[in-house]
């Protein structure tokens, strides 16, 4: 009798959710989570509606209030998008009417999907996990084969519980080394991306390993998963360990009991065999990183901390080559550059990426004891509210209250300008999000993405600067 063949985490997680193969690498799979949100929940419910279907199964499905919902204090359901009001009124009819769980405005457990889904216990590992929403293979993070989907798929997903999909293509990139002083996951990822382009990961699904990503706690672990997107990747995820099984124990939606040990022994066989085979494979050393910030509009324009803007390179294609000169100009700036000491007139901590309790904590430790300085804008937007409660509970909001950042409710916020509230007033910002493309945070606005110390440090100076100085006491 042959052995059978030796196979990876993500194939380990595809075979076991195929109902059918269908022929020509395309697969029926069982999807065992679906989480809608009231941008565009509202629409594909009524469209479901409309055509007389109901969930396949409401238990499995969960919707948020994330996307447009206000994060000022005191919020209601207005928003600051125009007709936003109408938007979350019918989703929440529409959850109702289907025996849906909803996180709804003023629930202890709302917040930004990708952020709630593992803290709540929904996205688990060897789960699939779907939401329209690109940056939904952040909960691969937690060993989760998810990813994001447009309102049709969605659609068909509520009602079958079922996606056709076509078998991936598989990578592994290794991050060897250990982090230094003030480096971070997204520090990590954001100098894949620049190394690599933002096509690098060629649709594949990525799996993550090596020395630095095992020593990641499991929140650095969805920051790095967040942007494997932007890496041009269909998803990313990394493979549950001890770390992850004692993340996840006691969460609200997690197996509990004799139902958590079965649930882990399952966890821990989902790990890449020994001599399982990749499409590809990329390895990065970690051991001489630094804090990494971007210069241009795509997250693969970034340089280590105290390098300067490049020179659009002659080995380029013309297209790149016209992209990165498109970026210096709208982004104000030209090669040699510094990016330490550019002004700024905003700092945003917040999103899927960067806006768990440990980034707060980080962030917090940087500007404790300072002040923001003159002429700066800083902002904080939690990302789920039991995250704004347990910084509350240490006393985090303080810190950054008396810093003078704005302390905000939960959402995405302003992560992404969608005709409501944005940076427009900030000519140029520095912001933990995840894409810095042109107009992402306000018409005109030019966005520097960072770690979160870095944001902090670089709200504290009123430039761009390296928050490892401030570590350093």
């Amino acid at each position: 009798m042959n052995p059978s063949p030796a196979r990876n985490i993500i194939e380990k997680i595809w075979d076991a959710h195929v109902v059918a193969n269908l022929g020509a690498d395309q697969c029926l799979l069982q999807i065992d989570r679906i989480l809608l949100h009231e941008r565009t929940g509202p629409a594909l419910l009524s469209g479901l509606a409309a055509a007389g279907r109901r969930p396949a199964n409401p238990r499995l499905v969960f919707g948020l209030m994330d996307h447009i919902v206000e994060t000022r204090p005191g919020r209601g359901d207005r928003t600051p998008l125009k007709g936003g009001e109408q938007f979350i009124a019918e989703f929440r009819k529409r959850c109702g009417a289907f025996g849906i769980t909803l996180f709804d405005l003023g629930d202890p457990r709302q917040g930004i999907v990708h952020v709630v889904s593992p803290e709540q216990g929904l996205a688990l590992p060897g789960m699939t996990l779907v939401c329209p929403d690109s940056h939904t293979g952040t909960v691969g993070g937690v060993g989760a084969l998810a990813w994001g989907i447009g309102s049709t798929e969605g659609e068909h997903a509520v009602a079958t519980q079922t996606l056709i999909r076509k078998r991936p293509r598989s990578m592994r990139v290794n991050f060897e080394g250990s982090l230094g002083l003030g480096v971070s996951a997204k520090d990590m990822i954001l100098a894949l991306i620049k190394n690599h382009g933002a096509a690098g990961g060629g649709n594949h699904a990525i799996e993550f390993t090596g020395a630095a990503v095992r020593t990641l706690p499991v929140e650095a672990r969805l920051t790095l998963c967040n942007m494997a997107v932007e890496f041009g990747a269909w998803t990313g995820l990394i493979a549950p360990d001890d770390t992850t099984i004692e993340w996840i124990a006691g969460r609200p939606f997690a197996p509990a009991g004799s139902l958590f040990d079965r649930a882990t022994a399952h966890w821990r066989s989902l790990a890449s065999d020994a001599n399982a085979v990749w499409d590809a494979e990329l390895n990065v050393d970690c051991t001489n990183l630094v804090p990494q910030v971007t210069w241009g509009t795509s997250p693969a324009h970034a340089v280590d901390i105290g390098g300067v803007v490049p020179c659009p390179d002659s080995g380029l294609n013309a297209a790149d080559r016209a992209a990165c000169e498109r970026a210096l100009s709208y982004m104000e700036l030209k090669p040699g550059d510094a990016l330490v000491g550019l002004p700024i007139d905003a700092a945003f901590i917040g999103s899927c990426t960067n806006a768990r309790l440990s980034d707060l904590r980080a962030a917090a430790a940087v500007i404790k004891g300072a002040k923001i300085a003159p002429g700066v804008r800083a902002i904080v937007v939690p990302g789920s509210s039991s995250v704004k409660a347990a910084a509350e509970a240490e006393g985090l909001d303080g810190v950054f209250r008396e810093a003078g950042f704005e302390w905000r409710e939960s959402g995405c916020g302003l992560c992404f300008y969608a005709g409501g509230e944005g940076l427009s007033g900030a000519r140029r910002i520095i912001s933990s999000t995840n894409r810095n493309f042109e107009g992402r945070q306000g018409p005109g606005v030019r966005t520097h993405l960072a770690s979160p110390l870095t944001v902090a440090a670089s709200a504290v100076a009123g430039h761009i600067a390296d928050p490892r100085p401030h570590l350093r006491h």
